[in-house]
């Protein structure tokens, strides 16, 4: 009688230590993803059963010193194709550290740039999505973050029913550019007030210069592209810069991003130009720039995004055209739209010459038309070498930014199973000890 008794009591202990174990896990289990930081160990991953938008326990980050912590999953996908990825996140008391937009909760792809909008302060739940394209890739790290690769942040996010849409990606020789002239600039630099504005004279020479562009892009490219510019005037004034050490200070997309969010938003752009000024005859010096008139292979949410500055001289042909000065005011906006189609090129594996790369071919700079020779054997890959022609690949041109459009007939990938029930706990509990036993056994070259 008192081995039965024992015998149960030792079943008890069992059962209730099974189900101590098996809580644990569930609170920690974070499933196939996999868990990083910037600064180790200074993030809680948890699996909260009490604050969750769905059935399942949501996927919790608390960071109360600064940190960029993310957990993330290897993902298959085809090539050039478009992808959209979608959570429900509520966040409490995120506090990034500095102002610029693109950090908090949000969606990334490791090791890019790649993002969607970063949500901060204290928020309900709510939906956000990344729309991106695979290029050249077989597989992508989709992460759930709190931080970014802009900076570090304070405070707790909770992830929730993910989801992972394939798209088929739009052909079409047609861009469509969104060209944003930012009238005024209103900045604090090194404790100096600078404001600047736009005369209507620097309005006009833009207005036609974006018109010349829209032409140019036809001829050059030898008709394998098209371009549609529309034009905005952004009265709200431009309120904070950023610095870079190579090229001084910029406006990044991240500086205007309340400005032309909502704009982007409603139209299927494939390229954003932000017209700037910086300087005039009486700030010259004020705001450091170093020597550029205009910046490209940026991007905003997988968009291709460029700045084009007004130059400090009233006085400067630069965006204006003259038969005995500059037959050509549009360069700066061809060549900044390019260095999106070379950073495209390569990130689709094509090998090309570098935009900057003219000399090298013998194609120097011409009073009047400056380097047009140079652009148009670019893209219509007519450079002459050793290896024969080089230059964009006719392909470029239809190789788009993804968008909303491209998933009218998309479907959902079921990559972010979330287990339903005790047996699928249970199946995703040995699948993941039998994983761990592998990554581990693969370190210490077992097997090999």
């Amino acid at each position: 009688m008192r081995s039965k008794i024992i015998n149960v009591i030792t079943w008890i202990i069992i059962i209730i230590m099974l189900f101590i174990a098996f809580n644990f896990y569930k609170s920690n289990n974070f499933n196939e993803f996999i868990k990083s930081e910037m600064n180790l160990n200074t993030s809680e991953f948890k699996r909260d059963k009490e604050v969750k938008y769905s059935k399942t326990n949501s996927y919790k980050i608390t960071s109360n010193v600064e940190n960029d912590a993310t957990f993330y999953k290897k993902v298959k996908v085809n090539k050039n194709t478009p992808y959209k990825v979608k959570c429900k996140v509520k966040t409490e008391n995120i506090l990034p550290e500095n102002d610029i937009s693109g950090i908090g909760a949000q969606i990334s792809i490791i090791g890019t740039t790649e993002k969607s909008v970063a949500i901060t302060g204290t928020q309900d739940w709510q939906e956000i999505e990344m729309i991106f394209n695979s290029k050249n890739r077989e597989e992508v790290d989709i992460g759930f973050r709190l931080g970014g690769y802009l900076g570090k942040c304070t405070g707790t996010a909770w992830f929730s029913d993910f989801s992972l849409e394939e798209g088929k990606a739009t052909e079409g020789k047609n861009w469509k550019f969104a060209c944003f002239i930012f009238e005024k600039t209103d900045v604090i630099v090194d404790g100096k007030s600078v404001k600047l504005s736009m005369t209507d004279n620097d309005i006009s020479d833009i207005r036609d210069t974006i018109n010349r562009f829209e032409k140019t892009v036809s001829e050059l490219s030898q008709n394998k592209m098209t371009a549609n510019c529309d034009t905005y005037r952004i009265s709200d004034p431009i309120n904070k810069l950023t610095y870079d050490e190579e090229f001084g200070y910029f406006v990044a997309s991240e500086d205007v991003e309340n400005s032309i969010k909502d704009i982007v938003m409603q139209n299927d752009y494939d390229h954003i130009f932000a017209i700037i000024r910086l300087g005039n005859e009486e700030h010259k010096n004020d705001i450091q720039i170093n020597d550029w008139i205009g910046l490209g292979s940026m991007d905003y949410y997988g968009i291709g995004y460029s700045n084009i500055r007004l130059p400090n001289s009233s006085r400067s042909y630069m965006y204006r055209y003259n038969t005995k000065i500059n037959t050509f005011p549009e360069e700066v906006f061809l060549h900044e739209f390019l260095h999106s189609l070379e950073r495209t090129a390569e990130e689709y594996g094509y090998s090309i010459p570098a935009l900057h790369d003219n000399e090298k071919y013998n194609y120097k700079s011409q009073s009047l038309t400056g380097l047009k020779d140079w652009y148009e054997v670019y893209m219509n890959k007519q450079i002459k070498s050793s290896n024969g022609f080089i230059g964009l690949p006719n392909q470029v041109y239809t190789l788009k930014p993804a968008k909303n459009s491209d998933f009218k007939y998309s479907y959902i990938i079921n990559e972010f199973h979330e287990p339903q029930n005790f047996i699928e706990e249970i199946n995703q509990l040995f699948k993941n000890i039998v994983n761990n036993v592998r990554a581990i056994s693969q370190k210490m070259g077992v097997g090999q």
